[in-house]
């Protein structure tokens, strides 16, 4: 069958590494993406000055709607497991061209992501050796150094990135339980109080702005799935992951930024927050631990940001990857290396594409940080939400189709709810993407048209297939590690 994986086809060359990857694995992985220490210090401030002292809520509401996102996706991948998991589940669901348009978005998003973080990297550097070495560097040159070790790990495989991303979000992770400890330990500015957890505090709609730009402290957790043909003990792994860096980045986020507001207080965050949103975490460091864990924090700012870069690299490559294996791209980025099991031309078009960002910013002397950063971040943040939503409706359709016997509440219920709240989601980023680029309205209708291109040449391209090579067509998102697709697969996949 065109496009399926057979137990032979398994053991070729130009496959990923099987069963390298385990729950740990495949959480640290996720976690070290969303880069929680770069998040919690750089991007948390923006969340408070638009929610205050509602943030901590925002998160764990925030946390519930990706559970209900997850439930409907985690019962989908029971049918469909594939390094292209956007692609794979929409084209399942929705159909091939809409599933090949999904690709292309999540293609672009990813990378996106992915580049966008050199910004900081560079920025957080260049700030740093300034600080210890009294020299000024460029940015460009720290980001362009942490561009070549980025590649050489994603060369190295899957292996390689696991346990260096394991140790980096680790310290990370410890560094703000130590700020937590040491916040708790000295009382806050007046007390503890649950003010961040009433209902009508968080639920307030003057809080939209405030979820739209929470939610993407949750952007990146399906990854888990890209990873699925690698994960070891199967779909099992992959679920259980997911599950469980839902459940951290809801807890974990909410109490870290509680005990940020109880370190302020709850009716101080917000002014706080608006007085000087740059230094707002920083500033609960320098008061309330010792001098040199902040100065450690400081340094762990760089690692976070080169965790995150590392482990999106791996996560756009996969995408590169499926897709040339498909066809839907050229053939050679979906062949592998027959050592490393890496997929490395792949990787070597991510670098390329990253450097010729990099050097392009360097050369028309473009802000790192307001420019590189942001203006990716939310064309990331926006193609990963549509898609949350597209894969919703896909879930849904697929399901009910083709698996009524997993019940209402996983084939309808928690797909469509995920769908109604991500939609309002989608909403409020558009109409505040203002403050999540900082840009005015042509940079603004540029990020959202580059989207939507990535959208129409994905589906183009599926038409053209369809038209032109219906062979290669009817074998678009057939790959599944799992084995041969059972008769149900086979009737949706050919109605598709």
């Amino acid at each position: 069958m065109p496009g399926h994986a057979t137990e032979s086809s398994m053991n070729a060359p130009d496959t990923l590494a099987g069963d390298a990857m385990g729950t740990r694995d495949l959480v640290f992985t996720v976690l070290a993406a969303l880069a929680p220490l770069t998040l919690i210090v750089a991007v948390a401030p923006l969340h408070f000055l638009k929610g205050g002292a509602a943030v901590p809520g925002g998160y764990l509401v925030a946390g519930v709607v990706m559970g209900l996102f997850a439930v409907g996706f985690m019962t989908m991948s029971r049918y469909v497991r594939n390094a292209g998991a956007f692609y794979a589940t929409i084209s399942r669901g929705l159909g091939k061209p809409a599933g090949s348009g999904a690709a292309m978005l999540a293609v672009t998003a990813y990378n996106a992501l992915q580049i966008s973080t050199y910004g900081a990297l560079g920025v957080y550097a260049a700030d740093t050796f300034a600080n210890y070495f009294h020299r000024d560097v460029p940015w460009y040159v720290f980001a362009l150094l942490g561009l070549a070790l980025v590649a050489w790990l994603g060369y190295r495989g899957i292996h390689t990135s696991a346990r260096i991303l394991g140790v980096l979000l680790v310290l990370e992770t410890a560094v703000l339980v130590v700020l937590a400890a040491y916040v708790l330990a000295k009382g806050g500015a007046g007390g503890w109080s649950a003010e961040s957890f009433a209902p009508g505090k968080v639920l307030d709609p003057a809080n939209g702005a405030m979820f739209a730009l929470v939610a993407g402290a949750f952007m990146g957790f399906e990854a888990t799935a890209i990873f699925s043909e690698e994960a070891r003990g199967g779909i099992r792994t992959v679920r259980r992951a997911t599950y469980i860096a839902v459940g951290f980045i809801a807890v974990f986020y909410a109490f870290i930024t509680w005990v940020i507001v109880m370190a302020y207080g709850a009716d101080k965050i917000g002014a706080a927050a608006e007085a000087d949103p740059v230094n707002l975490v920083v500033a609960v460091f320098e008061t309330h631990v010792p001098a040199p864990i902040t100065e450690v924090m400081k340094v762990l700012l760089l690692t976070s940001a080169f965790a995150a870069l590392l482990a999106l690299h791996n996560a756009a490559n996969r995408y590169f990857f499926a897709m040339g294996r498909e066809g839907l791209l050229p053939r050679a980025l979906g062949r592998t290396h027959p050592r490393t099991k890496a997929p490395w031309r792949a990787g070597l078009l991510q670098t390329a594409l990253a450097a010729a960002a990099v050097v392009t910013f360097a050369v028309f002397g473009l802000d790192p940080y307001l420019g590189l950063l942001l203006w990716g971040s939310a064309l990331g943040f926006l193609g990963i939400i549509a898609l949350w939503a597209l894969c919703c409706l896909a879930v849904i359709r697929f399901l009910r189709r083709q698996a009524p016997e997993a019940g209402l509440f996983r084939t309808t219920i928690a797909p469509g709810l995920s769908f109604l709240a991500l939609a309002v989601v989608l909403f409020l980023v558009l109409s505040n993407l203002p403050l999540l680029t900082g840009a005015g309205t042509t940079t603004n209708v540029l990020i959202v048209g580059i989207g939507l291109v990535a959208v129409v040449v994905g589906v183009v391209r599926a038409l053209h297939l369809r038209a032109r090579s219906p062979r290669l067509y009817a074998g678009l998102a057939r790959t599944s590690v799992d084995g041969p697709p059972s008769e149900q697969e086979e009737t949706v996949a050919d109605h598709a």
